[in-house]
């Protein structure tokens, strides 16, 4: 069974090499990073690793910031394409922990469809992280679960894993959000669609290098965006009408 671990990345020329190498240092997991034109030069050392690692590790270069979920989005139809049975969402500054991607799998081998990594769950938490950024991000969480009434405690996690399935059976082209809008609109989705999502319990960590990409209008388009996906036909809206 092929894993396929996509890495969205912003100027991260600080991390990227030591993540690649963790990753490939698991059994059976390769990795593919989309790079927004990072001007630190992240694209030019993943190229490097690429021959060092020929086959599993692979680029896609795009022309700016065109959004984290256009970036997953691009990177699941590359694992659609490529034959990958499970493929994960992950951040690039090691704020997940690499060696959490085998429970992921973990969780889908003993039936998750959609296996996410959760700070709200017994177990789960944050590190080093300051206590506004935990309180907006348990009043996210509150806020979808309330409107949503989706059974998952930490509905805008993004390390996650998929079985291919889960994201053949979207359109996914429909899907609108990027940033937190785009973490809670994929589970809504799965969910609303009849696939099994399972948390794992994961210490998010706050990062080490690099500069956060959060700003105001990701977590606008959140509060909006969980609005206008109560209300939707999903089934109508999301489900796949031809294969990717």
């Amino acid at each position: 069974m092929r894993n396929l671990v996509i890495v969205p990345t912003f100027n991260e020329r600080e991390n990227i090499i030591a993540l690649i190498e963790s990753v490939l240092g698991l059994q059976d997991f390769d990795i593919l990073v989309v790079d927004d034109n990072s001007p630190d030069g992240t694209a030019s050392m993943v190229k490097q690793a690429m021959a060092d690692y020929p086959g599993r590790v692979d680029l896609i270069e795009r022309s700016g910031k065109m959004g984290l979920g256009t970036a997953y989005i691009a990177g699941f139809k590359y694992g659609i394409q490529k034959g990958y049975d499970f493929l994960y969402e992950m951040d690039a500054d090691f704020s997940h922990d690499p060696n959490d991607l085998v429970r992921l799998r973990q969780a889908v081998d003993k039936g998750a469809d959609v296996a996410i990594g959760s700070r709200y769950t017994p177990g789960g938490g944050f590190k080093n992280w300051p206590k506004d950024r935990i309180l907006i991000s348990k009043g996210g969480s509150a806020f979808v679960r309330c409107i949503m009434s989706i059974p998952v405690k930490d509905p805008t996690a993004g390390f996650i894993c998929y079985r291919s399935e889960v994201l053949q059976a979207m359109n996914l082209d429909k899907i609108e959000f990027t940033g937190y809008g785009f973490q809670i609109e994929m589970k809504y989705v799965a969910w609303r669609l009849g696939f099994r999502l399972v948390e794992v319990p994961i210490v998010f960590k706050d990062r080490e290098k690099g500069t956060s990409k959060m700003h105001i209008g990701i977590i606008r388009e959140a509060i909006w965006g969980v609005l206008k996906l109560r209300f939707r036909n999903i089934s109508a809206w999301y489900a796949a009408k031809v294969a990717v």
